[in-house]
């Protein structure tokens, strides 16, 4: 079976200890799919998440850059993250 995948993930059903491995893998099959650009929300709380997705993000070799998402796409409790063309890594 396969499960649809978007240009949004929202992380509040998983734990923090889980969520490296989550967006390391939304963000490998995002790449496989084509997208340009992926939206990550983790939620405005404490910052945990936050801090754990742009960390994953920084050391992703499939992330050109992120930034905050636009107010009407979650603000600050969103990441948006542009892909390398066709998940190339370099």
């Amino acid at each position: 079976m396969v499960l649809p995948l978007e240009d949004a993930i929202d992380l509040h059903a998983f734990r923090p200890a889980e969520t490296a491995s989550v967006v390391e893998e939304y963000l490998a099959e995002a790449a496989v799919r084509g997208f340009d650009e992926v939206r990550i929300v983790h939620g405005r709380g404490v910052g945990t998440q936050r801090r754990i997705v742009r960390a994953v993000l920084a050391r992703s070799p499939l992330v050109v850059e992120f930034r905050d998402a636009p107010p009407e796409r979650g603000g600050w409790g969103a990441t948006v993250a542009r892909l390398r063309p066709g998940g190339a890594v370099r």
